[in-house]
């Protein structure tokens, strides 16, 4: 096999060749580096590599579903024993696990070899993955541009044909904007579907969640299938599916009703690009049989941000206070733009962290009424193509200040400031869909069924009810079907002239 054929195939496709011996995983390991030879040193995606125990999988017996997959884990919630888990930030550049994160498990015993983790940026707070540890990572389709955040640095591995899929993990998009940015699909699951520990319980009050990237459906239908599963760590039993998400995807969705819209409270309408991206979905839909109709938002998505990210800021404190206890790291350790964040969320208190959480059933309930009449909720993924690299850099007179704030707690005066609103402006304001779906811990999948007239990838996002993974899933198979994209993406890393 040489480097084309193995990048025309799905993780699937390699798994089948290498259970007919037709492959064997070495081979694919080999041709994985390669590819990650030929395009990293533009992409940063790869931020450490796992070499000897990748080399001894494939020496080993593989089994599994993947058996022989090159694969890659995110920087950031999935554990490699022996290796650090660094989120992205100094302060835990040394912080070496001790043990696999159970979903690290999972991706291993379904046969995967993971042979490398993948940037974020520090502690996965932006929709950016850019970290000052690791550097900006770029979007292959473009590299002047973001891969989207946070995990972006898988996602730009596997557009760019370093893997078929990869590792990745979504407490407010991560997901499914570097699949949106990166012409990939990415599903958000529904809320304790997805392993998590043992290092940590659920992060963020449950609204964060793990799972993958990939270039098929296909592929994430059979990835969830190995990683979904009763996890004894668990405060809780969610609901486990009745049947396999691989076979769920074989039968087409019956005609369904879905509403549309690409209003933001915060933008106003979503860029012409992000509407034409929805449009020309819309209109597949309507092709394919179903019911599409235009619709008023069923929530307030400026309030949805304010929730939202006073919870980020509240558990992002926690976090750093965490993370100096348990490794001694010391506020240059950290980010400015971080320690502001956490500043403000130690500054609103815990009165503000009770009324945020006890809003989000608010949104679950507006939700819930939306789908009485109807199936799933279509928006774009992003309110505009992915955004240039830098584009949200805080200017080095404010990183100055931010340390100053956070240093003499004078968090109060930044909220006071109006610097929440101006987050949400700068932050959201591209991104204004997403967070919905994990404050209410329903699914959502971004699909890539729209490409810029530059070329760009310009996903586009489903929401649905509570337990609707596989249903989202067959939706998506039946637009890739009508659709096809998995052979869409760059053969090299280029650089559009053109804004």
């Amino acid at each position: 096999m040489n480097l084309d054929e193995y990048m025309g195939y799905d993780a699937t496709g390699l798994a089948e060749l290498v259970a007919s011996k037709q492959v064997t995983a070495k081979e694919l390991l080999e041709l994985a580096r390669k590819r990650a030879s030929q395009v990293n040193g533009k992409l940063n995606a790869i931020v450490i590599d796992i070499d000897k125990e990748a080399d001894e999988q494939v020496d080993g017996e593989l089994t599994g579903p993947f058996a022989g997959v090159p694969f890659l884990v995110k920087d950031l919630g999935q554990e490699y024993r022996g290796y650090p888990t660094t989120a992205g930030s100094q302060s835990l550049r040394n912080d070496v696990a001790t043990e696999n994160a159970l979903i690290t498990d999972r991706f291993l015993a379904a046969g995967l070899v993971v042979f490398g983790k993948t940037a974020t940026p520090e502690l996965g707070s932006k929709g950016i993955t850019e970290s000052a540890l690791w550097g900006p990572c770029r979007n292959p389709w473009d590299t002047s541009r973001t891969p989207g955040g946070s995990s972006g640095g898988s996602a730009a591995a596997v557009a760019a044909g370093v893997v078929p899929a990869a590792g990745a993990n979504d407490g407010g998009g991560s997901i499914r904007i570097p699949a949106g940015c990166n012409g990939l699909v990415g599903l958000k699951p529904s809320r304790g579907l997805a392993p998590y520990g043992p290092q940590t319980g659920e992060l963020m009050f449950g609204m964060a969640v793990d799972g993958v990237v990939s270039r098929s459906v296909r592929d994430n239908a059979g990835l969830f299938d190995a990683i979904v599963g009763r996890n004894r760590l668990a405060d809780y039993q969610a609901a486990l599916p009745t049947r396999k998400f691989a076979e769920a995807i074989k039968k087409k969705p019956r005609k369904l009703k879905i509403g549309f819209s690409a209003h933001s409270a915060i933008t106003g309408r979503a860029e012409p690009e992000a509407v034409k991206a929805m449009a020309a979905t819309a209109q597949l839909l309507t092709d394919l049989g179903h019911q599409v109709e235009e619709v008023k938002p069923p929530y307030d998505d400026k309030a949805l941000a304010e929730t939202f990210l006073t919870i980020w800021f509240a558990q992002l404190e926690g976090q750093i206070a965490d993370i100096k206890k348990r490794t001694g790291a010391k506020d240059g350790d950290f980010e400015p733009d971080t320690l502001a964040v956490a500043e403000i969320g130690r500054a609103n208190g815990v009165a503000a962290l009770m009324q945020a959480l006890r809003r989000t059933t608010e949104y679950t309930h507006a939700m819930e009424r939306f789908y009485a009449d109807h199936d799933f909720y279509l928006t774009p993924t992003m309110a505009r193509p992915p955004i240039k690299v830098g584009e949200l850099d805080t200017p080095a007179p404010l990183q100055v200040a931010a340390r100053v704030v956070h240093r003499v707690r004078a968090g109060k005066a930044l909220v006071l400031s109006g610097v929440i609103d101006q987050m949400i402006e700068d932050n959201i304001g591209w991104v204004p869909y997403t967070q919905l779906a994990n404050l209410t811990g329903r699914p959502a999948i971004t699909v890539p069924t729209y490409w810029t007239d530059n070329g760009l990838p310009l996903g586009v996002q489903f929401n649905g009810t509570l337990g609707a993974d596989a249903a989202l899933l067959q939706l998506a198979a039946q637009l890739e079907e009508a659709q096809p994209w998995i052979d869409r993406f760059p053969a090299e890393p280029r650089h559009h002239l053109a804004s």
